[in-house]
């Protein structure tokens, strides 16, 4: 090798270590200020619930405010172009679903990709959902609301967090399944669908578990089924929707971080370290499975489940909103 070859070979070496020794320093230092977790749902919701439980935990560690914003509209989409928009400094981070990550670019044009704007960070983690109606309805299993709903085609109505949501997805594969004639009502997450079916407004729902356990405990909501392959522990008297005598319904609301594109690696390591720890004392109680996961596996994950709804969608011809 000349001269020339070997000097830039060297310029190169002491270019990546100069790269590499500031975003080792920025993650040192990081963070100096409070950050923003952008929740893109309203609040009262699994994914608040989320954010504000996992939120606590890292500040403790980061002597750092970290603060939950809810930026509800859009199925979640307007949150996440917050997100997709925003310094990529650490300071700004998306806590995500289904719904503006793997399901609406199936459905309508956004104004960010999921895959190019966003840089994973970690899922936190899953849940099953779990079938909801208002104790006035004298249905009392999966079986007998089918046939209601069969008896009154168009005078029902369901909630959900949002069009095409996990929990909208959810209700139209029931509708694909029995031939079902329901009316889709849309909110801007789980906390503002609890409220309606609680006075009635609405009559069923595909709800998450924390927001609306409570109730069912309560006897304010009846529950008939929950969408996982088993029962989960903090509702093992109700069966799942395999059991009800749908076979294989399951559908799982999953949580997970993001920060812009083109946030420094160290920053991402440090941030994905601090979800993980966090993850595990807080969220075993509210019928959470904790996840944690490196970035790159969450970029998979994101891809599979991308995949997996858009030939939902496709079955369901469910309709998005261009």
């Amino acid at each position: 090798m000349n001269l020339c070859g070997s000097l830039k070979l060297v310029l190169a070496a002491l270019g990546c270590c100069v790269l590499w020794g500031a975003g080792a320093a920025l993650a040192q230092g990081y963070p100096t200020k409070a950050i923003r977790v952008v929740v893109p749902f309203a609040p009262g919701g699994a994914t608040d619930i989320t954010g504000r439980a996992v939120g606590a935990a890292m500040s403790e560690t980061f002597k750092q405010g970290v603060v939950v914003e809810n930026r509800a509209g859009g199925g979640g989409v307007i949150g996440a172009d917050v997100v997709a928009k925003a310094p990529p400094d650490g300071y700004t981070v998306l806590l995500g679903t289904p719904a503006e990550i793997a399901i609406l670019p199936h459905l309508q044009k956004l104004p960010y990709d999921p895959l190019r704007d966003f840089v994973p960070v970690s899922l936190a983690t899953s849940s099953p959902l779990i079938l909801l109606t208002h104790p006035s309805l004298p249905v009392k299993s999966v079986s007998d609301l089918v046939a209601l709903i069969k008896a009154r085609p168009g005078q029902l109505s369901y909630g959900s967090a949002g069009t095409g949501g996990v929990h909208h997805l959810a209700a139209e594969l029931l509708k694909i399944t029995f031939k079902l004639d329901i009316v889709h009502v849309p909110y801007k997450g789980v906390g503002a669908v609890i409220p309606d079916l609680l006075g009635g407004q609405i009559q069923v729902t595909f709800s998450s578990l924390p927001p609306s356990i409570a109730y069912v405990g309560s006897g304010k909501l009846r529950a008939l089924a929950v969408t996982s392959t088993s029962r989960s522990s903090v509702a093992p008297d109700v069966p799942t929707m395999i059991e009800a005598g749908v076979p294989d319904f399951v559908a799982t609301n999953w949580f997970a971080y993001f920060v812009p594109a083109g946030t420094p690696d160290a920053i991402v390591g440090a941030l994905n370290a601090e979800i993980n720890r966090s993850l595990k004392a807080r969220l075993v109680a509210q019928g959470l499975d904790t996840q944690g996961t490196t970035s790159q596996e969450l970029g998979r994950f994101v891809r599979e489940e991308s995949a997996k709804f858009a030939k939902l969608i496709k079955a369901a011809d469910v309709k998005g909103t261009d």
